[in-house]
């Protein structure tokens, strides 16, 4: 089995429909995992969609009885709480959140404006650290997706039992991650087991047309079987494994100059996203990914304060057991928190995908952020509701429109100049 990104162009003036997208993405005759826009042009709309090759293992697949583009659509908003959801999409090169889990701060501000924050691994791993606030919930990201779309329903966790996969062999830290799992296990209180995997998924990372980091995965029938065997006693899954990086593009990442750094994408995000959504959608159960230190890469000198975290580490996991900790369970839309839940959603301007879509057919508003990324999407030729869409300079701001929805003010009665009420005729 293997995953793989494919990029397709359709005619720009179609609508981007779930019943489309699905027969779209199923004449290629793979399971579609995860879905973009990378922008468009004057005649065509640019897709990037994700595939996990079925063959050879078309049992896993027989009990999935929807795709990723099912809808259901919420009865109605729960206004006796203001919940938020948080994505920076990985391996897009977002100004702020696209390198070292530099949205932790970030994620911090926009939890002290709502109950809760739901957000992804993307936003807050960095390497041994992790500052999600309490009432943060630790989400892989195509259960976000699946979330907003109303397929699934959110249900808070007192702890998870985490199974740790780890490459066997093929590296020097194993040790290291032993300890990484060790230190979790007395500073945290989590309960987790390792196994070596014998036999190495292949992950190699690549570029998009657009620029966007992905890669493809091959073998992956090793690590399914991995979770097959073991994952029955555990609530979550933890991966450390290798993967195969472009020294010199890997090199210029982490040590080029600060100019660079603005429009530099993170070269393993991608691939991580595309291994996590494709264990999250067959075993269903919360996934985070840590790449295992490779070798013959060295880090020296001062970092860009974005990519500073990695000279702390050679391990790079704490900050997902930490988040898997507490992650919430997958359970049905009738369960825990649904989408009915959700009081607005912030993303990054020019970012086009499934739970931006989902946010439109299910009327909760988007806080679109200035964070400067690849994406070449204007949100403005979508079909959003009137005062279901807000563009924000920064985060601070969008802290303030949070608040704005939240008592019910209208935005253009607090900003100047303000417009005379309108007469209808």
């Amino acid at each position: 089995m293997r995953v793989y990104n494919k990029e397709i162009r359709i005619n720009k003036e179609q609508k981007l429909s779930f019943e489309y997208l699905d027969a779209l993405t199923r004449e290629h005759g793979e399971f579609a995992t995860r879905f973009i826009v990378s922008g468009c042009d004057d005649k065509y709309r640019f897709l990037e969609v994700d595939f996990l090759e079925a063959s050879g293992s078309n049992s896993r697949f027989a009990a999935k009885q929807h795709g990723i583009f099912t809808f259901r659509r919420r009865d109605c908003e729960n206004t006796s709480r203001f919940n938020a959801v948080l994505i920076i999409p990985t391996g897009i090169g977002c100004e702020i959140g696209g390198h070292e889990g530099d949205a932790n701060a970030v994620s911090r501000l926009v939890a002290s404006a709502c109950d809760t924050l739901i957000t992804h691994p993307n936003v807050v791993n960095s390497t041994d650290y992790n500052e999600m606030t309490e009432n943060t919930l630790y989400v892989e990201g195509s259960i976000i997706t699946r979330f907003l779309m109303g397929q699934v329903g959110l249900q808070r966790v007192r702890a998870n039992r985490i199974l740790t996969l780890v490459d066997k062999g093929a590296l020097r830290y194993n040790e290291e991650i032993r300890n990484a799992v060790s230190t979790a296990r007395i500073t945290i209180g989590i309960d987790s087991d390792i196994f070596e995997m014998e036999k190495l998924t292949s992950c190699k990372v690549g570029l998009s047309k657009s620029g966007r980091a992905v890669g493809a995965l091959d073998d992956m029938e090793n690590l399914f079987e991995a979770i097959d065997k073991y994952g029955a006693c555990y609530q979550a899954i933890a991966l450390s494994t290798h993967i195969e990086r472009d020294t010199a593009w890997y090199r210029e990442y982490f040590n080029a100059s600060r100019e660079y750094q603005d429009v530099a994408v993170n070269p393993t995000g991608g691939i991580e996203a595309m291994m996590t959504h494709a264990v999250v959608e067959l075993f269903n159960k919360p996934c985070a990914h840590a790449p295992a230190p490779q070798k013959d890469i060295q880090h020296h000198g001062v970092f860009e304060p974005r990519l500073a975290p990695v000279s702390g580490s050679i391990r790079h996991i704490h900050c997902l057991l930490k988040g898997l900790h507490k992650s919430p369970g997958i359970v049905s839309y009738e369960k825990g928190l649904n989408a009915e839940d959700v009081s607005c959603v912030l993303i990054p301007d020019g970012c086009v995908g499934l739970p931006v879509l989902a946010c439109i057919e299910q009327g909760i508003p988007i806080i679109a952020v200035r964070n400067r990324n690849i994406m070449k999407n204007d949100l403005d030729e979508l079909d959003f509701e009137h005062g279901k869409f807000f563009r924000a300079d920064n985060y601070l701001e969008a802290v303030g429109i949070m608040h704005m929805l939240k008592q019910g003010i209208a935005l253009d009665t607090v900003t100047r100049p303000i417009g005379h009420t309108r007469i209808l005729k």
